[in-house]
C-alpha cells in the first residue's frame, strides 16, 4: 500500500509555488537540457525534469517539497524522476525511491509502493505529454497551488536530467552473443515443451504465491505477502502434500532477501519470474511451450481466491496474462515489439522469432475438464458441437496443442494415475470431477502399465483425515496389488475430439492420458500417418514414447537430477523408432505446476559446479542474483527457471564423452518440434 499522506498534505504546496510562471516552452533547452519527446511506449528508464502546463500557461517545474511536490520556475532546482514502464505506454514516476501516487485528497505524493494510484498513461501530443492516472483517469497538472489533478488541458513536458538512480530489478548476469538462432535453415536451439509461465492467475489466483511479472515490478511480482502459505496454513499444507516443504517453518519472505523462496520443491510458489527466462533464453532455450493450466478441484480446496475456478474463465484469463507479459517486457525492451518475449502462434512465427535471435513463446493448454467436460456432480452436456466451438475458442487464442485428458477422467477418456499420497489426494479429487473412484484392474502386459503404485486405501483415508479436501463417497476402494492399470480408454467423444484437433493441426499431447486412452489415440494418428504429437515430461511408458517417435511426433523429458536425464535420452534413442531422438530431444521442465524441480546434485560438494561457465548458446553466465540472495546450483538446484542455464550446462558435463551428442539432441529440439508441427499443418490440407 501506499506511504499514507499527512494531514498537513493541504499546506506542503502553499510555500515556494507560484502561479503561471514566464518561463517559455524551451526552456530546457535555454538550459542545456536536451527536450525528451520519444514515442510514449519508449520512455522505460528515462530519468527526466517534468515542466507542467495547462494550455500555453506554464506552471514550472515539479519539485519535491515536504510530502508532496511543488512548482518551481527555476529548471536547476527540479526534481529528477525516472519513468519506470508498466506496460506499454503507462509508467510509474519515481522520485529516488518513492513512488508519486494521486492521493484521495487529489494532490500528488510520495508513496512507498506500486499501485494502480501510481501508475500513469503518457500520450505524446506534439512536443508534450498528457498523463493520466490509471486508477482515475485524471490527467496531472495543478490542483491548487500544487502538483496533482489538473484540467483537461494539462500537459507535461520532458527534458533529461540526472541523478536518478535505478529501480528494483534482477540482472540475468549473462554476457557475450547468443548462438545465432537459425543456421542453415534450421532453428538451433532447446525447446521445454513444458512450462506453466501463467500459473500466478491459476487456481483462483491466490494458491500459486507470486507472479511471473508485475506492473509494479520484481517487489510486487515476488511479493512477501501471501498469508495464506505462512505455517500451518492450508497453502504450508498443501505444498508439504505436493512438494515436501516445512508445514511450520514457511516465514513467507521472497523479495527481497528470499530466505523462504524459491526452493526447487517451493511449488506453490513463482518459480519462473521473467528474468529468470531471460537468463534461461540468453543461455540456450529458444521455445517455451506456455501451457495454460486450470483445475477445478483444487481451485476450490484453497479458500483464499480473487479470480474463478471455472477451468476455462482460468484459460481465458491466463491467455490476456501471458499477452500482457509480452506487452510488460516489450515496454521494459524499448517499445512494443522490441521485447525478447515473443509470442508465436504459427511456426513460420517461430522461425521469424527465431532468426530474430529472440524467445518464441507458444500457447497451450492443461486442463482436467477441457471446455468444462466433466462427468461428476453438475455435469453439463458435452457434444460435439461443445468441442469444435471450444477448439475455435482456443485456436482464436493462439492455443496450438492441448491435453486432452489430464488428472482426472473426464468426458474425452480415462487418465494415468498418480502414485502414493499424492495419488490418494488425486484420486479423491477424481470422485469430485468424474463423480467416481479411479476403476482400475491388473495390467495386460509389464508395457501396459499406468500406475506401479496407486495409492491406497489407508493413502485416501489419511488425506481425508487432513480436512483439507473431502468427498461426497468416503466408501474408498481396495485396490489389486502390483502395477495397475485404468480401465478407461477414449470415449466416442474422445476420438472426436482427436479427429478434430487433428483437422486444425494441433498438437496432442499424450502424457497424462491411460495406457488404453494412449493406444487409441496414435490407432488413430497412425492410420491418418498424422505426426503432430509429443510425449514431453516423462507422463508416458516407453512403448507410448515409441510410437510417438514413429508417427513422427516429438519427445522431452521432466528433468531428473542429470544421471537420469541423461539415461533417459540414452533409453529413448536406443529404441526401435528412437532415432530420431539422436538428432532431437527436448526439456519438459513443469515448472509452476506443481512440479518438484532438480534439487542439487548429491556430490556436489565434493564434485562442483563450477562458475562462471559457458551455456549452451555460448554466453558466459556467472551465478544468478535475485535480490539479497545469491543462487548457487550446488546448494540450492533449479530453486528458479534461471538456474536451468546452470544445470543445462552441467548435464553436459556430467554426459563426459556423450556431453557433444547430448548437448546437439537437446539444440536440436526446436527445430524438431517446429518441423512436426509444420507437418500437422501441412497435413489438414
Amino acid at each position: 500500500m501506499h506511504g499514507v499522506a499527512i494531514a498537513a498534505v493541504a499546506l506542503f504546496a502553499l510555500a515556494g509555488t507560484s502561479s503561471a510562471l514566464p518561463v517559455a516552452d524551451n526552456a530546457h533547452r535555454l538550459h542545456g537540457r536536451a527536450a525528451v519527446t520519444l514515442p510514449a511506449d519508449a520512455l522505460d528508464g528515462q530519468c527526466v525534469t517534468l515542466q507542467l502546463f495547462e494550455g500555453t500557461n506554464n506552471l514550472g517545474y515539479a519539485q519535491r517539497s515536504g510530502s508532496g511536490y511543488a512548482f518551481n520556475s527555476d529548471v536547476n532546482k527540479a526534481t529528477a524522476f525516472r519513468l519506470e514502464a508498466t506496460a506499454l505506454g503507462r509508467y510509474e514516476i519515481l522520485d529516488g525511491t518513492a513512488h508519486a501516487y494521486i492521493s484521495v485528497f487529489n494532490w500528488l505524493t510520495p508513496g512507498d509502493a506500486y499501485g494502480k494510484r501510481s501508475d500513469f498513461s503518457f500520450t505524446l501530443s506534439g512536443s508534450r505529454y498528457a498523463v493520466k492516472v490509471l486508477e482515475t483517469g485524471q490527467l496531472l497538472g495543478k490542483n491548487i497551488l500544487s502538483w496533482g489533478a489538473g484540467k483537461s488541458s494539462s500537459t507535461v513536458a520532458l527534458a533529461t536530467a540526472t541523478g536518478c538512480g535505478n529501480a528494483d530489478d534482477i540482472d540475468p548476469n549473462v554476457s557475450g552473443t547468443i548462438t545465432a538462432g537459425v543456421q542453415n535453415g534450421k532453428i538451433v536451439g532447446l525447446i521445454d515443451m513444458h512450462a506453466h509461465i501463467t500459473a500466478g492467475t491459476a487456481f483462483g489466483g491466490q494458491m500459486h504465491c507470486g507472479d511471473a511479472w508485475s506492473n509494479g515490478g520484481v517487489a510486487n511480482a515476488l511479493t512477501n505477502k501471501c498469508d495464506g502459505h505462512k505455517s500451518l496454513t492450508i497453502g504450508a499444507i498443501l505444498e508439504n502434500l505436493l512438494g515436501g516443504t516445512s508445514i511450520t517453518k514457511s516465514n513467507e519472505h521472497g523479495w527481497k532477501d528470499f530466505s523462504d523462496w524459491p526452493t526447487y520443491n517451493s511449488v506453490l510458489h513463482e518459480q519462473a519470474y521473467y528474468r529468470g527466462i531471460e537468463r534461461a533464453y540468453k543461455s540456450g532455450v529458444r521455445v517455451i511451450n506456455a501451457l495454460l493450466v486450470a483445475n477445478r478441484v483444487i481451485c476450490d480446496v484453497f479458500p483464499y481466491k480473487d479470480l474463478s475456478c471455472d477451468e476455462m474463465e482460468q484459460i481465458r484469463t491466463q491467455a490476456k496474462y501471458l499477452n500482457d507479459m509480452q506487452d510488460y517486457i516489450d515496454a521494459q525492451s524499448g517499445g512494443a515489439g522490441k521485447g525478447w518475449f515473443r509470442i508465436a502462434k504459427t511456426p513460420a512465427e517461430v522461425r521469424s522469432i527465431a532468426a530474430a535471435n529472440k524467445l518464441a513463446v507458444l500457447i497451450g493448454v492443461e486442463n482436467s475438464e477441457l471446455f468444462n467436460c466433466f462427468t461428476g456432480k453438475n455435469a453439463g452436456t458435452c457434444t460435439t458441437d461443445k468441442v469444435d466451438s471450444g477448439l475455435n475458442e482456443l485456436v482464436s487464442l493462439g492455443v496450438s496443442g492441448l491435453f486432452p485428458i489430464h488428472k482426472f477422467d473426464n468426458a474425452f477418456g480415462g487418465t494415468k494415475m498418480d502414485p502414493d499420497t499424492t495419488g490418494a489426494f488425486i484420486n479423491i479429487g477424481n470422485v469430485k470431477s468424474a463423480g467416481h473412484w479411479f476403476e482400475v484392474e491388473n495390467c495386460t502386459s509389464a508395457d501396459a502399465v499406468d500406475q506401479p503404485k496407486i495409492g491406497t486405501n489407508a493413502d485416501i483415508v489419511n488425506v481425508l483425515a487432513l480436512g483439507i479436501i473431502g468427498a461426497d463417497n468416503i466408501d474408498a476402494p481396495t485396490y489389486p496389488t502390483g502395477p495397475v492399470c485404468n480401465t478407461r480408454g477414449l470415449t466416442d467423444l474422445g476420438k472426436y475430439l482427436i479427429n478434430a484437433m487433428m483437422k486444425r493441426g494441433m498438437v496432442i499431447h499424450v502424457d497424462h492420458m491411460s495406457y488404453k486412452a494412449a493406444s487409441q489415440t496414435l490407432d488413430i494418428l497412425e492410420a491418418a500417418k498424422y505426426p503432430g504429437i509429443i510425449s514431453e515430461h516423462s507422463w508416458s511408458t516407453y512403448p507410448i514414447i515409441n510410437r510417438v517417435l514413429g508417427v513422427g511426433g516429438v519427445v522431452a523429458s521432466y528433468p531428473f537430477v542429470p544421471a537420469d536425464f541423461i539415461a533417459n535420452w540414452k533409453k529413448i534413442k536406443g529404441m526401435s523408432n528412437g532415432a530420431s531422438a539422436n538428432v532431437a530431444f527436448g526439456l519438459g521442465s513443469d515448472v509452476n505446476g506443481l512440479a518438484v524441480q532438480p534439487p542439487p546434485r548429491a556430490d556436489a560438494a565434493t564434485n562442483p559446479f563450477k562458475y562462471p561457465f559457458t551455456t549452451l548458446a555460448g554466453t558466459t553466465a556467472g551465478q544468478y542474483v535475485m535480490g539479497t540472495r545469491t543462487m548457487d546450483l550446488n546448494k540450492d538446484g533449479v530453486a528458479e527457471y534461471g538456474l536451468y542455464a546452470d544445470w543445462l550446462a552441467d548435464n553436459i558435463n556430467i554426459a563426459g564423452a556423450d556431453g557433444p551428442a547430448f548437448k546437439s539432441a537437446l539444440m536440436s529440439s526446436a527445430e524438431a518440434y517446429v518441423s512436426m508441427w509444420e507437418k500437422s499443418r501441412a497435413w489438414t490440407a
